[in-house]
């Protein structure tokens, strides 16, 4: 059954820094609605059954990375590049974690794109900052983007403040870069180079060579909500995603906190004590094709730094292959996947709890991490999908022991430009290859009855 209470003192988690605050000092938040937790999203983490691989909670996050082993191991030929990727990655949920917290305290700025969907200074900053670091990082010749922001919004007659709060944002972004073990630049970005940044941009993929895929604000409407959203960067080359990172800002470290809301976490930061290692809200998650292994560290400290090669904590897709056992995830827009036959194919194959919907490509993190085994997402006829919407989470999923494929079984094709041309019905992605089975059978057995 969901988790939801009416009395959230009874139920806050010990070891935040409050032991020195009296009861009568803490908030009443028996008067807050159950609104303020996920009633959309049905988080499930009380099951006896659920078998996790993240980390205890009888010990903190920074105790733990100290017993788990080495980062990433397999191949070192991307080393480098996933060095820069976290750091990157890193930056980036900083960045948004400042931007989205101005956001809910006044009218920011939001803008709608051509198809209606928002579009906030985080996006163009996120896509500024993490360009501009592969290209410095790597020389700007031998870096290509396939990204989902372009600079025409940001260069039209009248948007001049749009691009200067865009231009700030990411200069002082990028004036903490030595945080992420990455390089500061020598002055600050003018106006043109940041739109420079956002604009090489410009890769259209393909099936030879290496290009990165950056999806800079994923769930936009989560993140304008205070909800869920991810910055998702992954590395393909030949067709192939060898690379993949996804940074959660608001998506917590801790299973047990799953059934809060972030609104509620960002309560806890406030009462919490600001050095305490108990409390890290967030996390980057990633993996490299080939390494059997995916790995989750949680988000940098305003007071740390990100120190390479780091300590992380290993993950794993759940072990469960009932599917009356099973959670689900879907999208939560209804205008990009049909909840009607992803809730007629549940009930077929005999999945009981209700579904995870969350925004943006967290539901890979859920997946890869155990706190749900089914991801399923079937678009409505003449919705395509894009490669930066999945690249990333395909490969941390398939490391970390996972299945994903289209709904005829077969791999993802990345190599056909910004779209996953030729998928089948949809995207299915599941904890092992006995309940990817399972639920491909039901697809074929429901389909022809359905209206996409």
């Amino acid at each position: 059954m969901p988790l939801y209470t009416a009395n959230l003192a009874a139920k806050l988690p010990h070891g935040f820094g409050l032991s020195g605050r009296s009861s009568s000092s803490l908030p009443n938040y028996a008067g807050f609605k159950c609104s303020f937790f996920f009633p959309s999203t049905h988080i499930h983490t009380s099951s006896p059954n659920r078998t996790y691989s993240s980390v205890s909670s009888s010990s903190s996050i920074m105790e733990d990375q100290k017993r788990v082993g080495p980062l990433v191991s397999g191949s070192e030929s991307l080393s480098q590049e996933l060095k820069v990727a976290v750091g990157a990655v890193q930056m980036a949920c900083f960045l948004c974690q400042r931007v989205q917290s101005n956001l809910l305290k006044k009218n920011a700025q939001i803008q709608a794109k051509d198809d209606n969907s928002p579009v906030t200074v985080a996006d163009w900053s996120v896509q500024a900052i993490i360009s501009w670091i592969l290209s410095k990082s790597f020389g700007s010749k031998n870096v290509s983007i396939v990204a989902e922001e372009d600079v025409q919004t940001l260069s039209k007659p009248g948007a001049d403040r749009l691009l200067k709060a865009v231009v700030e944002t990411v200069n002082e972004c990028l004036g903490e870069a030595h945080r992420f073990g990455l390089e500061n630049p020598e002055r600050t970005l003018c106006s043109s180079e940041v739109l420079e940044a956002i604009g090489r941009c410009n890769s259209s993929g393909g099936s030879t060579g290496k290009f990165w895929t950056l999806d800079p604000v994923d769930g936009t409407l989560g993140f304008i909500r205070g909800d869920q959203y991810a910055i998702a960067l992954a590395l393909i080359e030949d067709g192939e995603v060898v690379l993949g990172v996804l940074g959660c800002p608001n998506y917590p470290m801790r299973k047990e906190w799953l059934c809060y809301h972030p609104r509620y976490h960002r309560i806890i930061t406030k009462l919490s004590a600001a050095t305490s290692d108990s409390w890290d809200k967030g996390c980057v998650i990633y993996a490299q094709k080939g390494s059997g292994e995916a790995w989750m560290q949680p988000l940098v400290h305003e007071t740390k730094k990100l120190v390479w090669p780091n300590s992380a904590i290993p993950i794993q897709v759940s072990t469960i292959d009932d599917p009356a056992l099973a959670t689900f995830c879907e999208p939560v827009e209804k205008a990009n996947s049909s909840h009607s036959f992803t809730a007629g194919l549940a009930h077929s194959v005999g999945l009981r709890n209700q579904p995870l919907r969350v925004y943006s490509m967290v539901k890979y993190a859920a997946i890869a991490r155990g706190d749900a085994e089914i991801f399923m997402k079937f678009a409505r006829a003449g919705y395509k999908e894009k490669i930066w919407d999945h690249a990333a989470g395909v490969v941390i999923i398939q490391e970390a022991g996972g299945v994903v494929t289209d709904a005829r079984g077969r791999p993802l094709n990345f190599s056909k430009g910004m779209y996953l041309e030729g998928l089948d019905r949809g995207v299915i992605a599941c904890a092992g290859a006995s309940l990817h089975d399972k639920i491909i059978r039901a697809v074929d057995a429901s389909w022809n009855s359905s209206c996409l």
